[in-house]
């Protein structure tokens, strides 16, 4: 994409959210908010409210969250995070006394529960270790069970640092418009958004948060449904 094409990301940004209005992500369970689009959960949104998470509880519950959901739909996460708010083990000290195989029990429903048992008690102890500290890109990738997506997800979201979060619906949607190639890189993405956008934390939550749910109503089945993007010009 040239320099003449940087402002088609803006336009497809103010498409979206003229479409679906602001998202309120990313979701915290006791918050009594709900999905102003309505797909999946219901629970825990807060559209137009960027000041969270408030406090050290409602980040690492965040970050709990960002490993839960790997490889797995947000609804499925979101009950294995109600079962560790049940066992008040949405704090790094006490999921860490959790027995393995009662923490193992929790997790079972985001699949993958014996891998992300061992990541979130891997996350936890680098959580208490930072002790109020806003990890570095850097750090957050040298924890067993952190990739690029989980890294710049608890980043922006749990930390308001200005990362932008590339998923497969971003590659998805981007590469069907011609903007780049299905094989593109998680970097070189993630670079020509942070390029072409202001960095603004809000502006980053919000585009994620709208590629998802556009992904999800026609970037589901292949051929793609798409009818909205298309339209926009690229100069």
């Amino acid at each position: 994409m040239s320099h003449h094409d940087e402002h088609y990301l803006t336009n497809v940004y103010h498409k979206l959210l003229e479409l679906y209005g602001p998202q309120g992500w990313w979701p915290l369970l006791d918050w009594n908010g709900e999905n102003p689009t309505k797909t999946g959960s219901l629970m825990g949104y807060h559209p137009g409210n960027y000041r969270l998470p408030e406090n050290s509880q409602q980040r690492f519950e965040i970050v709990l969250g960002a490993i839960l959901t790997q490889n797995t739909a947000w609804t499925s996460a979101e009950k294995a995070l109600g079962n560790l708010k049940r066992l008040k083990a949405v704090d790094p000290h006490l999921l860490l006394q959790l027995d393995s195989e009662v923490l193992k029990a929790a997790v079972r429903p985001a699949g993958f529960f014996n891998q992300k048992t061992v990541y979130l008690q891997k996350i936890s102890r680098f959580f208490i270790k930072l002790d109020g500290e806003v990890p570095t890109r850097k750090e957050l990738l040298k924890v067993k069970g952190v990739g690029n997506e989980t890294a710049d997800s608890i980043l922006l979201y749990a930390y308001h640092q200005p990362q932008f979060v590339v998923d497969a619906y971003t590659k998805r949607i981007f590469s069907h418009l011609g903007i780049i190639e299905q094989n593109t890189s998680y970097m070189e993405v993630k670079n020509l958004f942070e390029r072409c956008l202001p960095r603004d934390v809000p502006l980053y939550q919000e585009y994620h948060a709208l590629i998802v749910e556009h992904a999800k109503r026609y970037y589901q089945k292949q051929p793609y449904k798409e009818i909205h993007l298309k339209k926009i010009k690229f100069n």
